[in-house]
């Protein structure tokens, strides 16, 4: 029944002509993109500070500093790193956390499937205010 969510956006895009095209392949990528969270990142991060996490909560993280969120413990290696989760920089920690930035204290990633990293990424610049973290980063 969760394929009935998708297909029913699709075809309406596909009959609604290019404008809501778009429109429906964003929410089918958001979709998509929120499930891949749950089930990759979610059992570690939450999407906000209010929520319960191991990790730290990963909304507004595309611009954001590494390391930069109040009151988390994190490695000295993210810390001390001075990277700005940019989608490039997000997409080689999906990928390859331990490789991208070795001391870290996460454990490995290794999501390599460059589709579901899209998604994943769509996501989480659907949960980020980029201006707002860019103007914190200057």
């Amino acid at each position: 029944m969760k394929l009935a969510r998708y297909l029913l956006p699709l075809a309406m895009a596909f009959s609604a002509g290019p404008s809501l095209a778009s429109e429906a392949f964003d929410e089918i990528k958001l979709n998509a993109g929120e499930a891949l969270f749950d089930l990759e990142c979610r059992r570690c991060h939450a999407v906000g500070s209010q929520d319960p996490s191991y990790g730290p909560p990963l909304e507004n993280i595309v611009g954001r500093a590494a390391g930069s969120v109040e009151d988390y413990d994190y490695s000295i290696a993210l810390e001390a790193s001075g990277v700005v989760w940019t989608p490039a920089a997000l997409r080689a920690w999906l990928e390859d956390n331990e490789g991208f930035m070795p001391g870290t204290k996460m454990r490995h990633v290794g999501i390599t499937d460059r589709t579901v990293q899209d998604f994943i990424l769509f996501y989480l610049d659907s949960i980020s205010d980029t201006e707002r973290n860019k103007q914190a980063t200057e």
